[in-house]
C-alpha cells in the first residue's frame, strides 16, 4: 500500500522511493525512466503490459505534467484494461482503493512535475 506521496517521493510499504516507478502486484520496480520525460510511450510501458493487469493507474505526476498520448490509452482499451490517468496524488490514493478490492492493478507514477 501507498502510505504517503509529496512531490518527489512515496512510501510504499514502509520503503521510501525517491525516483518514478511502477508498482506490480508482486514487486516494485523503482528508477522507471521514459524515453521522452513527460511523455509517456508504449515503449515505456513494456512491463506492465506483460503483467496483464485489469486496471493500469497512471500518475501524471505533482502537477500533471507527463502526458498520455491517445495511441497509449487506444492500446490499453484495445486490450480491455482499464486505464486511470491521474495526478499523482490522486492516483495514489485510486492505487489504495483498488488494490484493497483485490483486482489486479498496476500503477505507473511519476513523482515530480
Amino acid at each position: 500500500m501507498i502510505e504517503f506521496y509529496d512531490f518527489g517521493q512515496i512510501t510504499i510499504d514502509g520503503r521510501r522511493y525517491t525516483r518514478d516507478l511502477i508498482i506490480f502486484p508482486d514487486r516494485v520496480k523503482d528508477n522507471w525512466w521514459r524515453r521522452e520525460g513527460h511523455q509517456l510511450s508504449m515503449h515505456d510501458l513494456k512491463e506492465v503490459v506483460e503483467a496483464k493487469p485489469e486496471v493500469l493507474v497512471i500518475g501524471t505526476g505533482y502537477n500533471g505534467y507527463m502526458d498520455v498520448p491517445s495511441d497509449v490509452r487506444d492500446f490499453f482499451a484495445s486490450k480491455k484494461i482499464e486505464l486511470v490517468v491521474e495526478k499523482t496524488s490522486e492516483a495514489c490514493k485510486t492505487y489504495n482503493r483498488l488494490a484493497q478490492s483485490k483486482r489486479r492493478v498496476v500503477a505507473a507514477l511519476h513523482l515530480t512535475c
